[in-house]
């Protein structure tokens, strides 16, 4: 069962496969503090720029290699992410035979996953997450971590925004759960963090490497680091490609013969 949880925790946090042929990453240089950049003097205005940099999509399919460690137990795999906007994020576990270990499909209500190896599935309501993370996750708050987009729920008019050389700093509070978003020059998020104190829950992303996909960009370098009382989990992703509003296929389904965990 403590690899069922594993694979579960390692899929929902997406993030991605087949590394055969490694594409060259075509990254963008963040400039450094100081650079000379406009600065809004409102609040509002302010966080109306930073949110205008998100990425629009329909559907994007990321591809990359990911090592896994829960609670000391460290794996490298290879992991496909494939999103649907706002309705489905689709991902895949490969080990390093080229054997699929693990697929997961998470909505915004369910999760479904399956361990290959062990014949087990996992169907949960999304609830089940909050095991592994902060019970204020929500699908949409997922789907923005990977895709380095602003959280429309932490971008609220009461938060404390400041700017300095071009850096902003969001700090912010709500419903127990205290955050705070460092962005880069690049007015991209170089670092989330949520903690709910009382709970016990925390996590932490952190991008280090944004890439030019058409005429977006996209993190392809990032760390998620949870915590959920004694449950540790640190996943480093780095996606060497990622593919924007293209056609994909999200295959997924519990044989019978496999054990079903409700």
């Amino acid at each position: 069962m403590r690899i069922v949880h594993k694979n579960y925790w390692l899929l929902l946090l997406v993030f991605t496969t087949l590394t055969a042929c490694k594409a060259k990453k075509q990254l963008v240089k963040v400039p450094d503090e100081g650079a000379k950049v406009p600065v809004n003097k409102l609040k509002e205005e302010n966080l109306r720029m930073l949110r205008s940099k998100d990425i629009p999509f329909n559907t994007l399919s990321m591809r990359g290699k990911a090592t896994l460690d829960m609670n000391g137990n460290s794996n490298q795999v290879t992991m496909t992410v494939r999103i649907q906007k706002n309705e489905k994020i689709w991902v895949s576990l490969t080990a390093i035979a080229g054997i699929e270990v693990a697929r997961a499909l998470i909505t915004p209500d369910s999760i479904l996953v399956r361990n290959n190896i062990q014949a087990v599935g996992i169907r949960k309501p999304f609830s089940y997450l909050y095991r592994f993370s902060t019970a204020q996750l929500n699908f949409n708050m997922l789907q923005s971590v990977l895709t380095g987009n602003t959280i429309a729920e932490l971008m609220l008019p009461e938060v404390d925004l400041q700017s300095d050389a071009g850096v902003f700093k969001l700090d912010g509070r709500q419903a127990g759960l205290g955050y705070s978003i460092l962005f880069n020059t690049l007015f991209k998020p170089g670092e989330l963090l949520l903690n709910d104190v009382k709970a016990g829950q925390a996590m932490k992303v952190v991008y280090s490497e944004y890439q030019q996909v058409t005429d977006a960009v996209l993190p392809t370098v990032l760390r998620i680091n949870s915590q959920s009382g004694n449950k540790k989990t640190n996943i480093s992703l780095d996606f060497t490609k990622i593919d924007r509003n293209v056609q994909l296929d999200f295959p997924f389904s519990l044989p019978k013969r496999f054990e079903i965990i409700n």
